[in-house]
């Protein structure tokens, strides 16, 4: 079997390493290390991603209609890996681009597609993500957000946490329940930030400066045609959204030229003839390419039209692994570059190790998708 890249896709991957290079700032390094959902790198990606766009770097995958080339999955994939290998300078577009887009295209009106899909993929458009509560975190069917019928609108009330990016979106993508339990009675909105009743509270932590907050609805007024999909009947939009999301983000890479930039150090140190030394930094390079060849596989099954599956679940966990396996790795070897910033990529990589876990479906969750629909254990549904 061959893994090598085409041609066609080794030029696509040097046509993004070129923009990169001779559009990236010299202070590029220090704007990363604020987070994605910084003010600071937020404003960047509203002047690097319509840059992008241009040249039609932004969102090649989407079909021409939506202002994409119709490119491949593969290369969406060569992208989002050049993107994070740099530190992710679409911020929080990044979102946009892997799937609020393409899920709006799949479910959305013409109307909605017609008001959404433009500006994101100009450039120009800030989303976030209405899904965790504090009592359905993981949990997701269990969200008690409501949203109930008015006439020709709804109005949602309830509360949304660890929302990233919700202190400057222009939109969210909210899930409430207008009726029913679980999986029953789940709608998706798409809600414009600025409506009255919406209050965000940045939440302080580690991860990065704005990335996550709390987001409470009271009494808001949503028209029904903001509502994607069918009433009560978004589970199946989720779990496609969901699919999309949980690979989309290729932190593999990221992983790996960290891991390259830690082995650097440490031959520039002279520690490299270290056995244990260099059977560590195997390990974490081994769960960065099972991570990368786990993604493709998942990246293949799409290429050929295949319905998401449990597969995505099991790379997923295979990136918060490699993740982890890096983080823990320039621990161990050179604490002290965490603290002097010697290394920029650094901080920034640790910081999303330890989000990686929660983000995007906590760990245990995938595990036990894993478990059931992956190897088909014995499951007991909960009351």
């Amino acid at each position: 079997m061959d893994f090598s890249w085409s041609g066609p896709q080794s030029a696509f991957r040097a046509r993004v390493v070129d923009f990169l290079k001779s559009e990236l700032p010299d202070d590029w390094s220090e704007i990363a290390r604020h987070g994605p959902g910084s003010r600071q790198q937020t404003d960047f990606s509203l002047r690097f991603c319509p840059k992008l766009a241009e040249a039609g770097l932004l969102v090649p995958h989407w079909p021409k209609e939506f202002g994409g080339e119709g490119a491949t999955v593969w290369e969406h994939f060569i992208l989002g890996e050049e993107m994070w290998a740099a530190g992710e300078p679409r911020g929080p577009q990044y979102m946009n681009v892997n799937w609020i887009g393409p899920t709006i295209m799949r479910f959305g009106t013409d109307e909605q597609k017609e008001l959404h899909l433009p500006r994101a993929a100009k450039g120009q458009a800030i989303w976030c993500q209405g899904f965790s509560e504090p009592s359905a975190g993981s949990d997701l069917v269990s969200l008690r957000t409501s949203a109930e019928r008015d006439g020709d609108n709804f109005v949602v009330n309830g509360s949304k946490i660890w929302t990233s990016y919700a202190g400057l979106a222009d939109h969210c993508f909210l899930l409430a329940r207008t009726s029913g339990k679980r999986k029953d009675g789940i709608c998706i909105f798409i809600v414009p930030m600025d409506t009255p009743g919406i209050s965000v509270r940045p939440i302080p932590s580690l991860v990065g400066e704005g990335d996550i907050h709390e987001v409470f609805f009271n009494d808001v007024t949503v028209p029904a045609s903001a509502m994607l999909g069918e009433e009560g009947k978004a589970w199946s939009i989720i779990t496609y959204s969901l699919g999309n999301e949980r690979v989309g983000i290729p932190r593999y890479e990221f992983s790996r030229r960290t891991l390259d930039a830690l082995v650097a150090r440490l031959k520039e140190e002279g520690r490299w003839n270290d056995e244990y030394i260099r059977y560590r930094a195997g390990q974490a390079l081994s769960a960065c390419e099972a991570a990368r060849l786990l993604v493709y596989r998942v990246v293949d099954e799409r290429s050929r039209g295949a319905p998401p599956s449990a597969e995505s679940s099991l790379a997923r966990f295979a990136v918060i692994t490699a993740d982890h396996a890096v983080s823990n790795f320039g621990l161990e070897f050179l604490p002290a570059s965490y603290s002097n910033d010697d290394i920029p990529s650094l901080k920034p990589h640790h910081e999303r190790a330890i989000a990686s876990g929660i983000a995007s479906g906590a760990a245990e969750i995938q595990l036990g998708i894993v478990a059931q629909s992956y190897l088909e254990l014995p499951w007991e549904p909960r009351a």
